[in-house]
């Protein structure tokens, strides 16, 4: 699959979550003309309290700097690799680390693009509570396997604890809409027509008012990315779930959707500038 950027954040390398094989697989099918990773891709707070690294890991950290022999990589750095902080503005061949970036779209509006965690409360003046956040998660993460083992047993399909309870739970449904303000309100200050983030896990393409709001999710849970196409379009991809119901898409709506192999994207023209996947998706 070809696209004009992409933007993948949260992989958190380094962690029993990542789903490496996913990554690996979505990094062999993708080509394009440049790459952003958005922050947290090594989960260095993990890597200080007990190391994991599988071979998986350094396969996608191999492609990664593969693709960046004839793909630019910018990469934001989040929270949990704040360890790379010290190399902002830093050059590595044709990867740059940054704190922050802009990006131009093909039609010409300017991005912000962040991780975010600066924009959430919790992580910049309670960093003890946010160890305690990320312990929690691991903890819906551990309860979320063995849950899903059960359903697999039973022919059930794949559900997500922390997602559902991302959803659902009052607390949370308030600090996911507080932080999506925080990042509009910082997009209206730099005087840029959007803001493309990640930090929350939770993939998203909206726009508020003239704001373009856009979350790359991550790729511990909904193992997404955000693509620019060559009209200048974006939408969520998500890389996993059965083969049989194509690629799941977010689109602009916020409606999840599945394309099969040869469907054209819900209101949008077939792009003659891409080859048809070998897996479907839908729009954003």
């Amino acid at each position: 699959m070809k696209f004009k950027t992409v933007f993948i954040s949260d992989t958190h390398l380094g962690t029993r979550w990542c789903k490496s094989k996913y990554l690996s697989s979505f990094l062999s099918s993708v080509q394009c003309e440049e790459m952003f990773l958005v922050g947290d891709i090594i989960d260095g707070w993990k890597l200080k309290r007990r190391a994991k690294w599988p071979q998986s890991h350094n396969k996608v950290i191999r492609k990664l700097l593969k693709m960046s022999k004839h793909t630019p990589i910018t990469y934001v750095t989040g929270n949990h690799d704040e360890f790379m902080d010290e190399f902002d503005n830093y050059s590595f061949g044709k990867i740059k680390i940054c704190k922050k970036a802009y990006h131009t779209s093909v039609d010409g509006r300017k991005f912000l693009v962040v991780h975010g965690d600066e924009y959430d409360v919790i992580v910049k003046y309670n960093r003890w509570l946010a160890i305690l956040g990320d312990f929690a998660y691991d903890l819906a993460l551990w309860i979320n396997s063995a849950l899903n083992n059960v359903r697999s047993l039973l022919g059930m399909d794949y559900w997500s604890l922390s997602l559902y309870l991302k959803h659902t739970v009052k607390d949370a449904v308030k600090f996911i809409g507080a932080y999506e303000d925080y990042l509009i309100m910082a997009a209206e200050k730099d005087r840029v027509d959007g803001i493309i983030c990640g930090h929350i896990h939770r993939p998203a393409v909206k726009k508020v008012g003239k704001i373009h709001y856009f979350n790359t999710g991550d790729w511990v849970e909904s193992c997404s990315a955000l693509v620019e196409h060559y009209d200048g379009s974006f939408e969520i991809i998500r890389w996993f779930g059965p083969e049989k119901e194509g690629v799941p898409v977010v689109t602009r709506n916020g409606e999840l959707t599945y394309r099969r192999d040869g469907e054209s994207e819900p209101g949008r023209e077939p792009d003659p500038v891409m080859p048809e996947p070998v897996l479907g998706k839908n729009t954003a």
